[in-house]
């Protein structure tokens, strides 16, 4: 009896010395008396949100395909604590691609569009494809870089039904430009054109000569690719008054393409044809081949950003030492300028309605981030004495700067509004900066916004589709004489005409009112 009593006290003394060990140690670490399982917890916390988020998307390629693993990404990824998975597509594929992967419902987790008024896009955000951020966003005080650093209302232009549906891509205004060789103006004696039937003749000049000095005249006029010019299309337009909302006589208003300005600048590409200024493989040829083509002294002209500018007539002088691009500012026949002034949105961000609502919150937390000055200022330079030299106050792109910091490496995120973003060449000199801000400073007051831009009809994106391919026929037979422009403005009455068209017209008509006010 006495033996177990003492080995019962034995062992109560064992506990007892157990757990005086036990509370030691955890104030000898400092802990204060809190629980192991409960410090572990929190410790795995932290260790979980430091760990770098993973981020797919889908996005345009406009350069070489990027090595994620070079410097500028792996600081990207550093600086947003992410881990990119990024799914490139060609800028001159991106829309069929897009098209399919609408179709296919198989969406990435972020789908970069750099055009939201897509027809496929607007039905898909309409159908669920994509999470309304509405909700999400509130009152924007969780994410105060997309609340103060976007342009004028773009939110408006990526809103479906008065919803949210993504964040933009956000660009200048002032983007693009109608350039042509202006030492080859100046080598023919040809006065810079302010008009647009200058700005032919000019071309027709130049394409009968012989620039290149290769004993061929085989110097192209302007290039593009699409049925017409694609990105200058829509700069050709507006100088021909298609910018100037049109109403029909029942007061819808009447979509961009099917107006009769635009019949008119059919008409006028039609005139350049024929004389030689637009290529005769116009309806075929492809971006990559059309840029390649221009940086390379084959042709005379080419609507793109100005931020180009430096990098295509440095390439140029490699065989053309006096080769200069200037940017025109050219009138129409009613005294309409040739611009296409952007919204300051280039399309956007959507994220995919299969995305967990937890993780849409934290791809949110990472698309304000890159809405911030700081990661703006990286994506439009990179790192200091890696990707970029301060020169007289002005950082300027190294040889690796120039390889790595391009269009394609600002893919990947929002963006803070800068208004010459895509004016200024970051590979530029602060003298060359300077001079080609001062050679389109104008355009932001002169230009015009499509518009269409931000307005949706329901009517419109279950009719155009049907039209579209064949309206695109049309325009291509016009412009190389296989119709008369007479049957092609009878065919675009034809559609105007429409039932379903008139109904559209009625429908952007009221979106209009509302977008503007007016």
């Amino acid at each position: 009896m006495n033996k177990l009593r003492i080995n019962r006290v034995s062992s109560w003394l064992s506990c007892l010395l157990a757990i005086s060990m036990l509370a030691a140690c955890s104030e000898a670490g400092g802990g204060g008396g809190t629980q192991g399982p409960a410090s572990d917890a929190k410790a795995a916390g932290a260790s979980e949100q430091d760990k770098p988020l993973t981020v797919k998307i889908f996005a345009g390629l406009y350069n070489d395909a990027p090595d994620m693993n070079n410097a500028y990404w792996t600081e990207w990824q550093k600086r947003t604590n992410t881990k990119l998975e990024m799914e490139w597509v060609p800028s001159g594929d991106i829309d069929t691609k897009m098209d399919l992967v609408l179709a296919s419902g198989d969406l990435p987790e972020i789908l970069s569009s750099p055009d939201a008024s897509r027809p496929s896009l607007i039905k898909a955000a309409k159908n669920g494809a994509f999470w309304d951020l509405t909700p999400f966003l509130g009152d924007f005080s969780e994410y105060p870089n997309l609340k103060s650093n976007l342009a004028q209302n773009a939110l408006k232009y990526l809103s479906v039904d008065g919803k949210i549906y993504a964040l933009p891509r956000s660009r200048s205004r002032v983007d693009l430009g109608l350039k042509i060789r202006k030492d080859w103006l100046d080598k023919l004696n040809i006065p810079v054109p302010t008009t647009l039937d200058e700005y032919a003749a000019a071309l027709k000049k130049i394409v009968e000569s012989d620039l290149d000095g290769n004993g061929k005249k085989d110097t192209l006029g302007i290039i593009g690719q699409g049925v017409v010019v694609d990105d200058g299309t829509f700069l050709f337009a507006a100088g021909f008054g298609a910018y100037n909302p049109t109403f029909n006589e029942e007061g819808g208003l009447i979509e961009t393409r099917l107006t009769p300005q635009w019949d008119d600048m059919i008409a006028y590409f039609r005139q350049m044809y024929a004389d030689g200024g637009l290529p005769k493989e116009f309806s075929v040829m492809k971006r990559t081949q059309n840029e390649e083509l221009f940086r390379t002294g084959k042709a005379a002209s080419y609507t793109n950003s100005i931020w180009w500018d430096d990098e295509w007539e440095k390439e140029n002088r490699k065989t053309q030492p006096d080769a200069k691009i200037l940017n025109l500012l050219l009138k129409g026949p009613k005294g309409d300028v040739a611009l296409d002034l952007q919204t300051g949105v280039s399309g956007g961000y959507y994220i995919s309605k299969k995305v967990p609502e937890a993780r849409v919150k934290q791809l949110l937390k990472y698309l304000d981030f890159t809405a911030s000055q700081e990661m703006t200022d990286f994506a439009y330079y990179g790192i200091e004495g890696v990707h970029y030299k301060v020169v007289d106050g002005q950082k300027v792109l190294t040889e690796q700067g120039v390889k790595e910091v391009n269009v394609t490496s600002k893919g990947a995120g929002v963006l803070a509004y800068s208004k010459w973003g895509k004016v200024i060449s970051a590979s530029g000199t602060k003298a060359f900066n300077d001079a080609k801000i001062k050679e389109v400073e104008q355009f932001d007051e002169l230009g015009k916004v499509n518009p269409m831009k931000g307005l949706i009809s329901d009517t419109w994106l279950n009719t155009w589709p049907k039209y579209e391919s064949e309206w695109k026929t049309m325009e291509a037979k016009a412009i190389v004489g296989q119709i008369s422009m007479e049957e092609f403005k009878a065919y675009t009455a034809k559609l105007r005409n429409l039932p379903e068209m008139k109904k559209a017209f009625k429908e952007f008509a009221e979106a209009y009112k509302l977008f503007t006010g007016k």
